[in-house]
């Protein structure tokens, strides 16, 4: 059995870069590999002190090259993309130079203005790079690295949520539209769009993650002035599947993302997606889905009287037929079979 080593900032948590490093770790265990976890934080097979995107000590080096020590390949998620932690970046890199390697990028400095001065991801001709979007790929080619694209998968027959009982925790009435963000709030998401939509369509907001990034101010303020049109939270028990179940329809107002995994789940749970146009939104919109514009809220709140079920069927086909995660392992596969050869 081959031994692959998964090395990011953190790893088995909820963020959207533990979640996807957790699908193609599934996929690979299907096609028979052996999972070593590394990371800074999370229930990781091997934390590694320094590591962490908000550590400020030295990184303990002898014990990342110990613990990717008899890996046949090494995946990077996201830690040699986006510089949250240089020093973390730095030692990585340099573990792996001359190693076979995926160096799978969900994020690039030059996308987050406040790491724009960072200089680009490093290359090594024994690496190969992932893009999780076509945009990033033009980008990192651009600047001299060839990377080729995969994107995001998604289980296409999520479990069924609880509607009735989780809008009784969020004391929502049976006949009240509510509209879900299902994200954390902070600034690059937009909620104030998201507020805006739900006002105009009569329906309440409910922003599932809490204030981060010193948007707290901001958000009380946002809160405040939509009164009790809004909920805020997740109640004890609530399961993502729960919030699709419960909202009547989605908002995504976000002015950056790196993919947008919201847009999906809205999609297989056959929810109306009222989304913003953010750069790699427009690219996804390619594959033939059908949205609402948060320029014109009306009709989401025709939506909501006349729902057009077809449509929702429809974008939950496309889904399938695209991004289906019973297809990844395949599809990953044939990326393994492209990696150079490097030093173990």
């Amino acid at each position: 059995m081959r031994n692959v080593g998964v090395v990011s900032y953190r790893l088995g948590l909820v963020d959207g870069v533990s979640i996807e490093a957790r699908k193609w770790m599934d996929a690979l265990r299907d096609l028979g590999w052996r999972v070593r976890t590394v990371a800074g934080e999370g229930p990781v097979d091997v934390t590694i002190r320094g590591l962490c995107a908000h550590d400020e000590g030295p990184v303990d080096v002898a014990r990342l090259r110990d613990a990717l020590a008899g890996c046949d390949l090494v995946i990077a998620e996201n830690i040699l993309s986006l510089p949250m932690n240089p020093r973390a970046r730095d030692a990585v890199a340099e573990t792996l130079r001359s190693r076979s390697a995926i160096i799978h990028h969900h994020d690039l400095p030059w996308q987050r203005a406040h790491l724009a001065h960072e200089p680009d991801p490093p290359d090594d001709p024994a690496w190969l790079h992932v893009t999780i979007n076509d945009l990033s790929r033009h980008e990192l080619h651009s600047r001299g690295i060839d990377a080729i694209r995969l994107y995001n998968h998604f289980d296409c027959d999520p479990p069924a949520g609880r509607r009735e009982w989780t809008r009784r925790l969020l004391n929502v009435a049976d006949d009240e539209r509510v509209i879900l963000a299902p994200t954390r709030a902070i600034p690059r998401k937009n909620i104030a769009l998201a507020a805006e939509v739900a006002l105009a369509s009569g329906a309440l907001l409910w922003v599932l993650g809490p204030p981060e990034d010193g948007y707290d101010a901001e958000f009380s303020r946002l809160l405040g002035d939509l009164g009790d049109r809004q909920r805020q939270g997740s109640p004890p028990g609530v399961t993502i599947e729960d919030a699709y179940a419960a909202s009547d329809a989605v908002a995504v107002t976000s002015t950056w993302e790196g993919f947008g995994n919201p847009v999906m789940e809205a999609f297989v749970h056959e929810r109306p997606l009222v989304l913003h146009s953010y750069p790699v939104a427009r690219e996804l919109l390619e594959m033939g889905f059908e949205v609402f514009s948060p320029e014109d809220p009306s009709t989401i709140a025709t939506e909501f009287e006349h729902p057009d079920l077809a449509r929702r069927q429809r974008n939950h086909r496309r889904v399938r037929q695209f991004l289906n995660l019973h297809d990844l392992p395949a599809r990953l596969d044939k990326i393994l079979g492209t990696v150079p050869n490097g030093s173990r």
